[in-house]
């Protein structure tokens, strides 16, 4: 009886009352395959993210915010979280991805090698070979609970079960559904427990449309601070004490904020191991936290330099660069822009005389009812573009003539200033309007010469020129283009004072550069959420259109510049430099394998083959 008795006190015997953290460094492995540090889960490597997830054994926080950049461990310490509510405390959880696939990819990478390689988690989970129904990519049962993932667009997944723990991961990009926010819907679930915990982090994006930003500001709104080596001044770490001689990143130092004195990128793990979170707001049940690249111990102030001098030769990557390397949101010059502004920016060229800099050619086509409207732009390194011609051919786009003249006209040669032939490279004509099988009919047979019918989608976030589809008998190819996105692309390049992204010829009049600044974005509410659209405030708008076109061309194309830039110059590419001790044969036998290789990629996708 003594010994049944230990046995079941054996089984009964409470867990011990770990902290995430503790528990991480104690039973938690990095797998090989998902963190370049395998083995063994240390805390002390990035001391910031003990209180972030240690903060979930704390009774009265209720939710946990964290806005983010890239590169501070954000995904594993949620894995963490998974790991430790399935383990110590379990429960029913629910992880939110953007989309499903990105919850699908999470399953894979993410969370199956942590079961797997984790010994105290890899018999909680049966083997995903066999074939249970409770455990599959999305669904995952453990003794006490349950593990579903599911994407922020699955609004099914969000609203079939009771839910304790609530992990949402980069609820910036999170789509709202016809049922309403996924996060709402998501917290609904868990209303029935009186110890429920939710998740929400993300990077952010736009400035007083970011969700991370907006939950970070209604929580206790903690930094984390970190001492000086010199004066032991304690200070958050901030983009504009970092300093660096003209443009050489590996001589970039930190500035105290209080001494001036110089810090060393040596010192960062002492800063942080000396570190605090520091709360500069009140809140009774929300947790926030903010933190940068700069604190990272994966990322050093070299690369984040490096990364910075490369993305402000860009508007679009310098966004990229603030919202993952430095987690803040990214606030927009303006909404709208004067067209008399633009006009004064024209240049002495017309379409006889491109400028030498041009490297390819892309065209943008509009159907109107009686009528169709082309834009030409020609694009060189950094997508910087300089429009080279606007027609109009006049007729019924449902009759043949025009669409005949349109083909006469997309054969035409463009000359250089040197004297340079160009022809365009790639076609999109809108098939959105009132002629789409017209459109289908036509770029059918000519997809071989890139010219590809193409449909806008008026939604934030989409690519600007997304993966083809198949549509119809005829199984065109049909491109989807981020309308707005490409509008953002193109309004934030006119806004750009200090660098010219966007060039004019002579020969484009008043009425071309009214219909290109035709829309403004305003900013509306959809189902509780602000999101911003772009409305027409002028009646023809067509020269917007098709600059979105000819853009979406180029983002299908993919081109290299530099090797375009190399072939036009006659810079030997990689492969045809003769490499030491070649004979004549050898060198020979090099370049027509090379031919080769180049021949099937051109028959084997003709999109590329222009290259």
């Amino acid at each position: 009886m003594e010994r049944v008795i230990q046995q079941v006190n054996k089984i009964w015997k409470p867990p011990p009352l770990l902290k995430i953290s503790e528990w991480s460094d104690k039973y938690r492995k990095l797998s090989p395959e998902a963190s370049a540090m395998p083995g063994s889960w240390r805390t002390s490597v990035a001391p910031f993210q003990q209180e972030i997830m240690d903060v979930f054994n704390d009774p009265r926080i209720e939710t946990v915010v964290f806005m983010k950049s890239a590169q501070v461990g954000a995904t594993e310490m949620l894995n963490n979280i998974v790991g430790f509510y399935v383990d110590q405390e379990p429960s029913t959880i629910l992880v939110l991805q953007p989309t499903l696939s990105m919850a699908q990819t999470w399953s894979k990478d993410r969370l199956a090698p942590m079961l797997r390689d984790s010994p105290k988690l890899k018999d909680k989970v049966k083997d995903p070979r066999s074939k249970d129904a409770n455990n599959t990519v999305l669904h995952k049962a453990f003794p006490g609970g349950h593990l579903t993932i599911v994407g922020s667009n699955s609004a099914a997944g969000l609203a079939s079960r009771p839910i304790r723990i609530v992990l949402a991961d980069e609820v910036d990009r999170y789509e709202t559904t016809k049922e309403g926010d996924a996060i709402s819907l998501a917290t609904k679930r868990t209303a029935t427990f009186f110890n429920r915990k939710i998740f929400i982090t993300s990077t952010p994006t736009t400035k007083g449309l970011s969700r991370i930003e907006q939950a970070y500001e209604s929580s206790d709104q903690r930094r984390y601070y970190v001492p000086c080596p010199h004066c032991k001044h304690m200070q958050t770490l901030k983009w504009k004490n970092l300093v660096w001689d003209d443009n050489d990143p590996f001589s970039a130092v930190y500035s105290c904020d209080d001494c001036g004195s110089v810090i060393e990128e040596n010192k960062k793990p002492w800063m942080l191991a000396r570190g605090e979170w520091r709360k500069e707001g009140e809140t009774k049940k929300t947790a926030g936290f903010h933190i940068n690249e700069l604190y990272s111990v994966w990322r050093t102030w070299a690369q984040m330099v490096e990364d910075f001098l490369e993305a402000k030769k860009n508007p679009e990557m310098l966004r990229v660069f603030v919202n993952t390397s430095l987690g803040e949101t990214w606030e927009d010059q303006g909404e709208s822009i004067e067209s008399d502004s633009l006009l004064n920016r024209r240049e002495n060229y017309d379409e006889t005389t491109i400028p030498e800099a041009a490297l390819l050619i892309t065209a943008g086509v509009d159907t109107q009812k009686d009528r169709l409207e082309i834009q030409v732009i020609a694009w060189s390194h950094n997508y910087e573009a300089w429009v080279v011609e606007y027609r109009i051919i006049w007729g019924d786009p449902g009759a043949g003539l025009v669409w005949q003249e349109l083909d006469e006209y997309l054969t035409t040669r463009f000359t250089t200033e040197t004297g340079r032939i160009m022809p365009i490279s790639a076609t999109c004509i809108d098939s959105g309007g009132h002629f789409t099988q017209q459109v289908y009919s036509y770029t059918k047979p000519r997809q071989n010469r890139r010219i590809f019918a193409i449909k806008g989608q008026s939604q934030a976030g989409k690519p600007i020129a997304g993966r083809p589809t198949f549509v119809g008998k005829m199984k065109n190819v049909l491109y989807p283009v981020g309308s707005d996105t490409a509008k953002e692309f193109i309004f934030s390049r006119l806004q750009n004072e200090n660098d010219v992204f966007i060039h004019f010829p002579i020969t484009v009049e008043e009425e071309y550069f009214k219909s290109l600044t035709a829309e403004k974005r305003v900013t509306k509410f959809f189902r509780g959420q602000k999101r911003l659209e772009w409305k027409q405030i002028r009646d023809r708008n067509e020269a917007l259109d098709t600059f979105v076109y000819a853009l979406a061309g180029v983002y299908i194309l993919q081109p290299n510049f530099d090797r375009i830039s190399n072939k036009i110059n006659k810079i030997p590419q990689e492969e045809e430099i003769e490499k030491p001790g070649q004979n004549v044969r050898e060198q020979l036998e090099t370049q027509r394998k090379s031919k080769n290789t180049r021949r099937m990629r051109g028959n084997s996708n003709y999109i590329n083959s222009w290259k």
